[in-house]
Parts: C-alpha cells; structure tokens; sequence
C-alpha cells in the first residue's frame, strides 16, 4: 500500500513538473511576442512623417526685368504647414519695391509644395502657385518653382530657388522669370516627437 502511495506521488510530481514547464514555455512567447509588437509599434512611430507649421521668408529678384533694383526685388513672405514631404502655404508679398506701386504690386497666393527627392540635409522641392495681385490689370497670378534646399538644423533652412510668374488680364499677360534665395523657420518644440523625426530624416543618410 506505501509502494502504490510512494509511486501516485511520483507521478503527480512528474505530471505538475511537465505542465509548470508548458506554462513557462508559453509565457515565454507570450513576453517575446509582446516585445516584438513593442519594437514593431515604436518602429512605426518613428517611421511618421513630422508635421509642424514654418515661416519663410523669400528675397526674390526678377532676372529678365529692365529697371534697377526696386523695380527688380519682390519680397514675400510665407505661412504654411508641414505634412512630411508636403507643405501648403499662403504667401504675400510684393512684385516690386518702386514707390507708389504698392496698390498694384501687392499679392496673395496660395503655394503648395512638395519635396521631390531628399538626402540627407538636401531636398530639391518643386511648388506651383495661385492667387491675385490687389488693383492690377494683369491680377491673376500663377507660379511654378523649384529650389534647393539646405537644412542647417531641424528649425532652420535655406534654399536657393529659380521660378517662373505668369500674370494674365482681361487684354493682357505676361510672364517673368526670377532667381532668389529663401529663409525658412520652422517650429518645432524642443524635445518634441516631431523634432526628433525631422532630426532623423535629415540625418538618416548622412
């Protein structure tokens, strides 16, 4: 009788041992599973595209324009939002500095833009551009442009940019061509998500 209790003991010890060791064993993939999602999900986060909004500021100059230079020079300034590769803006500004020009110079314009290739600091950009000019006779405007662009830390960039303006009127159009250099701040707040992946994508292919 002590021989058969001796041996049921035995095998209900065996039998807890095997099922302990199966519940380890699945508690171990489950851990392992959930930490392969964790990477996974945060992978993901950091794969996001930052969004921000950003300031430019655009010194422009006319190329194929006879005059001096206020009838040359067209400042503009620009207010926008980043969705990754994609900015859209408006933009006002002035098509000349000359004196007493300002009523007919003087322009608003919708400028969306977006990041055609990128490495690294660099990103060449392509924008098209619509809007009017206040009072003109020629006051519907359009715009094509493409730049080149430097960013000198995730809140600051400079770019180089070559376009082309199109003005069209009810008897008249015309059309000019500009080169300029452009100033963009953008804010991101310090330690933010999306500063630490503008970070990332300009760094990335360093």
């Amino acid at each position: 009788m002590r021989l058969m209790f001796t041996f049921l003991l035995i095998l209900m010890a065996v039998s807890a041992f095997s099922q302990s060791n199966q519940a380890l064993g699945i508690g171990r993939k489950v851990v392992a599973a959930h930490r392969d999602t964790t990477t996974e999900s945060d992978t993901s986060k950091e794969n996001k595209e930052p969004r921000y909004f950003y300031l430019s500021l655009n010194t422009n100059a006319f190329v194929n324009t006879r005059g001096g230079f206020a009838k040359r020079f067209s400042p503009s300034a620009e207010f926008g939002r980043t969705y990754g590769i994609f900015d859209i803006g408006i933009a006002t500004g002035m098509l000349n500095v000359l004196k007493g020009a300002g009523d007919t110079a003087h322009y608003v314009e919708l400028r969306p833009t977006i990041n055609v290739f990128s490495k690294g600091r660099f990103a060449e950009s392509l924008c098209l551009g619509a809007g009017g000019v206040f009072g003109a006779k020629q006051a519907l405007m359009s715009e094509i442009c493409n730049g080149i662009n430097f960013n000198i830390s995730p809140n600051v960039a400079i770019a180089m940019l070559q376009g082309y303006i199109f003005l069209d009127g009810t008897n008249s159009s015309r059309s000019t061509q500009y080169f300029g250099i452009n100033f963009t701040y953008n804010f991101l707040k310090p330690h933010s998500v999306n500063k630490q992946r503008k970070k990332a994508a300009i760094v990335s292919d360093n």
